[in-house]
């Protein structure tokens, strides 16, 4: 089931204005980013854990990826967080550096947000970003 995706809902890039705290791993969850990992690893217990990267597209440059993971690729680095097992992608390590990853939710939608501090600027709709 690699590839593919974990939700239909949108994944938002926002640029931190908070100071995010140094830690040692490229990217942290918030609690409520845990509960929903956990949540859809529980739908696809098959599944290793998540991947994020990032592809080219959106007004803005790149965007967000988040599916499946069964395996780890060859250069991806892997992030464990309460037990959540978080794969990051090759082209996405360096743009995901200091960031958090909450989930959001409203009436109208649930989201992953990911609050990067290494972003420079986003599209109108918050769902690419440059860096």
């Amino acid at each position: 089931m690699s590839g593919r995706a974990v939700i239909s809902a949108s994944i938002k890039a926002v640029k931190s204005t908070r100071k995010l705290a140094a830690t040692k791993a490229p990217i942290t969850l918030t609690q409520a980013a845990m509960d929903r990992a956990k949540e859809l690893m529980n739908k696809n217990p098959d599944a290793a854990g998540l991947r994020i990267g990032v592809k080219q597209r959106g007004c803005s440059g790149l965007s967000y990826t988040l599916e499946y993971a069964n395996e780890k690729k060859k250069f991806d680095e892997i992030v464990v967080q309460n037990g959540i097992k978080i794969y990051i992608d090759a082209k996405a390590q360096l743009s995901l550096l200091g960031t958090e990853m909450d989930y959001v939710k409203s009436p109208l939608s649930s989201e992953f947000v990911f609050n990067n501090p290494n972003i420079k600027g986003t599209c109108g709709c918050g769902e690419s970003f440059t860096v």
